[in-house]
């Protein structure tokens, strides 16, 4: 009497048909998500395809530049129609505005420099999209984000894009482990975006020469200081710019047109030395300015942490991680003091210029490239 043998695992890991393995992919209309729908739908897989609008559908359909617009919808639409398979828009603009836009805006009012992309990911696409893609009855949810899932010796893991010039993970340490569980990043592996195109290419995709996105979605031309007059006007009240003992250098007329580290565009002459902007401080409007020299930080307060290593976070006194504190910037040796759970003091091995509230300090193991979580600066 023959076994019946169990059924080989597919490419997304699952030990059955592609044909029975549901998958909802999250598309943008951007080449990247296009393509990982194109890759699956070809390998057989069911899939379907959800597009989220965003934000004003009437705004949208002049932006260009941008993820989630009224072009990238009909896009992601046209890439569905090529491959065959549903694709359907969800109206999740209240939602991408209570816990996007407006965060976006009261961070900036706060003194901070919000990183929304994150929040984006964290509330809306692995947080509700994903949900969705439950409802849907799906096995998994792919996305088009270049960053790796692999499976480790007691757990799914995040690590590292192939491509170091394209890896995303700076904007996914939130991702929780129940969600990695889920998602799939079907592009992470490859070696350039070139590959990506070419794929496109291949499948006969519309968007295969289509820019990549550049700005925020939803800040026309990275002017985030009118998006932020807009939704609260009281941002642009004129204030002081003053130096590290409050003296008075020079008027501004709003600290939402300041970041921490900026040295143009403080409207101070006549100076041996350059000034920058050191901190932010909304209650009194006062923008404080420094030499370069009072930028450097060492030591930085994190909170709302996100851990996906195999032992808990606060299970020892101190961990030796490699961290990154913006996305631009290389991970760097720190030493990291677990304060709680979800709270922590990081040490940076060498001083860096430049670190401010809002941002994300996300943590690397110091070999292999594996994601182990992060959080947000805060002031201390």
């Amino acid at each position: 009497m023959a076994l019946d043998r169990p059924a080989p695992v597919n490419s997304l890991g699952f030990a059955k048909a592609p044909a029975d393995t549901r998958v909802v992919v999250a598309m943008s209309g951007g080449v990247d998500s296009s393509v990982v729908a194109a890759m699956l739908a070809d390998e057989g897989y069911d899939v379907v395809g959800v597009t989220l609008q965003l934000y004003d559908h009437g705004a949208a359909l002049a932006k260009t530049g941008a993820c989630c617009a009224g072009r990238d919808i009909h896009d992601a639409a046209r890439v569905a129609e090529t491959m065959g398979f549903p694709h359907y828009v969800l109206d999740y603009e209240n939602v991408f505005k209570d816990a996007v836009i407006d965060e976006f805006a009261d961070s900036y009012l706060g003194g901070a420099t919000p990183v929304p992309c994150i929040r984006c990911n964290e509330q809306v696409k692995f947080k509700d999209l994903l949900g969705t893609a439950r409802d849907l009855d799906a096995d998994c949810m792919a996305t088009g984000h270049y960053i790796q899932r692999k499976m480790g010796a007691q757990k799914a893991e995040l690590h590292s894009a192939a491509d170091a010039a394209r890896d995303q993970s700076y904007f996914l340490f939130s991702t929780t482990q129940e969600q990695l569980d889920f998602l799939r990043f079907p592009l992470g592996h490859l070696a350039s975006k070139d590959e990506t195109r070419a794929l496109a290419a291949r499948y006969g995709l519309s968007v295969a020469d289509k820019p990549d996105s550049q700005d925020i979605c939803f800040v026309p031309n990275g002017d985030y200081a009118s998006v932020i007059k807009k939704l609260r006007p009281e941002a642009a009240d004129p204030g002081e710019i003053v130096d590290m003992d409050g003296n008075v250098l020079a008027q501004h007329n709003g600290v939402i047109h300041y970041t921490i580290g900026q040295r143009r565009g403080l409207g101070i002459g006549g100076l041996a030395d350059p000034l920058y902007v050191v901190k932010l401080d909304p209650e009194t409007r006062r923008v404080i300015v420094g030499p370069k020299e009072a930028l450097s930080t060492r030591t930085i307060p994190v909170r709302e942490i996100n851990w996906l290593g195999d032992a808990p976070f606060d299970s020892q006194d101190a961990w030796e991680l490699d961290v990154k504190i913006r996305s631009t910037r290389p991970p760097r040796a720190a030493t990291i003091r677990p304060l709680s759970e979800s709270s922590a003091e990081v040490e940076l091995a060498v001083a860096e210029d430049g670190v401010s509230p809002g941002q994300a300090c996300v943590f690397y193991a110091p070999e292999g490239g594996r994601i182990l979580g992060g959080g947000w600066i805060h002031r201390g």
